[in-house]
């Protein structure tokens, strides 16, 4: 018991050694799925759908069918647009693992040529004749591509915990996993990739057993350690450019409560990202009759709302998110078998 005690200790301290450099922001951070953006991307403790396998990989041991999940987005008042798809298929053993699809499409970006500008480099030449400035006009377009591919593993462990009590130990479920990403992206004749590493971690345990409150429901605890070392993409030019996403840790914790008489449930998240120099997430979901869900989020200074709709193994997810740069709604689908 004493060892156990101490693992969990050290998960849960962990993260307060842990920080993220200042770096530019990649198209990888946008975020997966529909229900996730609806609740301001306060996921990484409540995560349990297949698009755990981007916020929390270690969710996705709690999916116990096959499940696939898609989702359309156009970005930035139709500048971009953003596609998910992922699967997830149980295995034995509590044992799940997971596919993931991203991609970020940026059409008819306008191309100016310089041979104008190459053939007559002088400025005060160029100033006196109209025909050799460039026209404003562009002479081709093209589209960029921005693919993010993940295989995602999970493990399920059920542990009797001994926290002090005098008789009791605390129930406590535990979900480890991590994935493997390949990125690949494309701006007109150059190709970038590289490779990286996610690993993560996700403990749940009744908080009316912990407090000695009968009416409460679980807490959960979640942390997600993005880009391993450093993930670098290099690129086909001469020059061999490379970029260099830094390291980032997601934490999260939030209840998850049932309100029994009113058929009710209730979850309350609150999430820290540690990139840049740091952010919060606050995100409140409210399911009825496990039939319909509203949600609400916050991060920054933005909001987001969502709706699901189950029918069946069907369901179907709509997220509304405020951005500077333009308000998004996205559309996805989810099915169990």
């Amino acid at each position: 018991m004493q060892k156990n005690r101490a693992i969990i200790l050290l998960i849960v301290c962990l993260p307060l050694l842990l920080f993220a450099g200042k770096y530019t922001g990649d198209f990888m951070y946008i975020g997966a799925g529909v229900r996730s953006l609806g609740m301001g991307g306060a996921v990484v403790s409540t995560a349990d759908d297949p698009s755990a396998i981007f916020w929390n990989p270690a969710g996705i041991s709690q999916i116990r069918n096959t499940e696939i999940e898609v989702m359309h987005a156009f970005l930035y008042e139709n500048l971009a647009y953003y596609d998910n798809a992922s699967i997830c298929q149980p295995l034995p053993n509590e044992v799940t693992i997971g596919l993931n699809w991203t991609r970020l499409t940026i059409p008819d970006i306008p191309v100016f040529m310089e041979d104008y500008l190459i053939e007559h480099p002088n400025v005060a030449e160029r100033s006196s004749r109209l025909d050799w400035n460039l026209p404003g006009v562009p002479d081709s377009s093209f589209t960029s591509y921005d693919d993010l591919f993940q295989f995602c593993f999970s493990k399920h462990i059920r542990k009797n915990i001994d926290f002090g009590w005098a008789f009791f130990d605390i129930p406590v479920d535990l979900y480890f996993g991590g994935n493997i990403k390949y990125i690949k992206r494309e701006i007109l004749n150059n190709l970038g990739n590289g490779t990286g590493f996610d690993l993560a971690f996700l403990m749940e345990t009744k908080f009316s057993e912990l407090v000695d409150v009968e009416w409460l429901g679980d807490v959960n605890f979640g942390i997600n350690l993005q880009n391993i070392g450093g993930t670098t993409i290099t690129w086909d030019t001469e020059s061999q450019n490379q970029d260099e996403i830094l390291f980032n840790t997601k934490m999260g914790i939030s209840l998850d409560q049932p309100i029994d008489r009113f058929h009710l449930h209730l979850i309350l998240a609150y999430d820290h990202d540690y990139v840049y120099d740091g952010e919060d997430h606050y995100g409140l979901e409210a399911q009825y009759n496990r039939l319909l869900s509203f949600r609400l989020g916050q991060y920054g200074n933005e909001y987001a709302a969502g709706l699901s709709i189950n029918v069946y193994d069907f369901v179907l997810d709509y997220a509304f998110v405020t951005n500077t740069l333009g308000n998004t709604n996205r559309i996805g689908l989810r099915l169990r078998f």
